[in-house]
């Protein structure tokens, strides 16, 4: 083949690429628009030190676009990302709108429900907390449960100041009593009772959970009398 006819071919094959392409973009842009709504998560860039007190979570979000755009959506490709790396400690009200909102090119917002939500600012503060061992159950055999020690007693946790003054402590994950007669250790994790507060250090205690078992009386030693032996008559 020469290199006129080579070069030829080779325009043919771009024209015909070009034409599919212009025939797809019209087809999809001839497509009757659509409409979707999705729940879309919601983020929030907080400025360090603070905390968001009860965040909402997600808004709905109404978008347009052609129905094969709409089709193919993903809910996670949409979201809102809220900015308050300027804000101070307080409660304001941050409106929403199409700069918030993350979502693919071909698809455009129609409404936000709501349009605007509260958000309330608190400082971070950090703090020890004593830790107490939540036990469940009965002890096997009759023993009987005293003081139990934990290693260590305190940890490290990050909060909302007035969340963490409403707390007098942590507990640790169930530790079943049942079927233990002796002392036994088990190495726990500490649960806190609000997403807000998070246990910096350590995750995990140990808790010695003193067993004492029951007392096992001998039986009493039985005595036999001895009787006076009669001599034999003579």
């Amino acid at each position: 083949m020469s290199d006129g006819a080579r070069l030829w071919g080779l325009r043919l094959l771009a024209l015909g690429i070009a034409i599919g392409l212009w025939f797809s973009i019209s087809f999809e842009a001839r497509e009757a628009p659509s409409e979707r709504l999705v729940e879309a998560s919601v983020s929030y860039n907080r400025p360090r030190g603070f905390v968001v007190l009860d965040p909402v979570g997600s808004v709905n979000i109404r978008l347009r676009g052609s129905s094969k755009a709409v089709r193919r959506l993903n809910p996670y490709e949409v979201s809102i990302q809220v900015n308050l790396t300027r804000a101070q400690e307080g409660t304001f009200t941050i409106p929403l709108g199409t700069e918030n909102i993350l979502l693919p090119e071909n698809l455009e917002v129609v409404t936000i429900e709501p349009p605007s939500i509260q958000v309330e600012l608190e400082r971070e503060v950090t703090q020890r907390l004593p830790v107490v061992p939540k036990l469940v159950g009965e002890p096997a055999a009759g023993a009987t449960l005293e003081e139990p020690e934990i290693l260590p007693n305190q940890v490290l946790v990050t909060g909302p100041a007035s969340r963490l003054r409403k707390l007098s402590g942590l507990s640790t994950r169930e530790i079943s009593l049942d079927g233990h007669a002796f002392p036994f250790e088990e190495t726990v994790p500490v649960t806190s009772p609000d997403p807000l507060i998070q246990v910096v250090q350590p995750f995990k205690v140990t808790v010695r959970v003193i067993l004492q078992p029951p007392r096992i009386e001998a039986p009493a030693a039985s005595t036999k009398k001895k009787g006076k032996k009669t001599a034999p008559g003579r």
